[in-house]
């Protein structure tokens, strides 16, 4: 465990000059996004302004340990140390739930002293669910072919997002569709989903990277 803490400290590290930025966005993104949905009179209980900060700040941070790592052959130099590649593909996925958790807790404080939308079990759980697909797809991926050679799709889906989403959960209102969920089952199994996903994605991204020259 205190390997795996220890290489997400270095992850931070890596992405250290951009931290400052990311905070300040994780921090004023959602103000920022919520001002402007009011604007045209879009409500959604959060969920764009909430998942998108959390997109955009995974985005920008997962891409410069990857840059870096791949630019210094980071994934040799730590596989000479004392750490599994297992320790190491861990690491990524846990670095990805952390900035999650710190978006979440970051929000929530915000939210107590600006009128955003607070965020409920379901809202948090359609989000969690959906950047786990996301990352669950661009982790192995870029375990598979390298960061250059898969940025692009990620940068695709990232910069869609904001005009996907928004016309995307305008239609389900319209339709009386709702991401606010009645049932606890229901949104248990989002997070169910979430983790199970999480684990199909973390084995195939061990069983390629330990197949992986480096």
């Amino acid at each position: 465990m205190k390997m795996l803490f220890s290489l997400v400290k270095k992850d931070f590290i890596l992405a250290e000059k951009y931290l400052f930025i990311i905070i300040a966005f994780v921090i004023g993104g959602p103000i920022f996004l919520t001002i402007k949905l009011n604007e045209i009179g879009f409500t959604d209980g959060g969920f764009i302004s909430f998942f998108i900060t959390v997109l955009f700040a995974e985005y920008v941070l997962f891409g410069t340990v990857a840059m870096a790592e791949e630019k210094y052959k980071g994934g040799a130099l730590l596989s000479a140390m004392p750490y599994t590649r297992d320790v190491l593909v861990e690491a990524k996925y846990l670095f990805a739930l952390l900035v999650f958790l710190f978006c979440y807790i970051s929000y929530t404080i915000v939210a107590m002293f600006f009128p955003l939308s607070k965020l409920n079990i379901s809202t948090v759980g359609i989000s969690l669910l959906i950047l786990t697909i996301f990352w669950g797809i661009i982790i192995p991926l870029q375990y598979k072919f390298g960061y250059e050679k898969t940025k692009y799709i990620s940068w695709i889906f990232v910069f869609m997002s904001p005009f996907i989403f928004p016309r995307t959960i305008s239609l389900l209102y319209a339709n009386n569709i709702s991401f606010n969920f009645n049932s606890s089952w229901r949104n248990l199994l989002l997070y169910i989903l979430s983790l199970i996903i999480s684990y199909i994605s973390m084995s195939i991204s061990m069983k390629i990277y330990s197949q992986k020259d480096l």
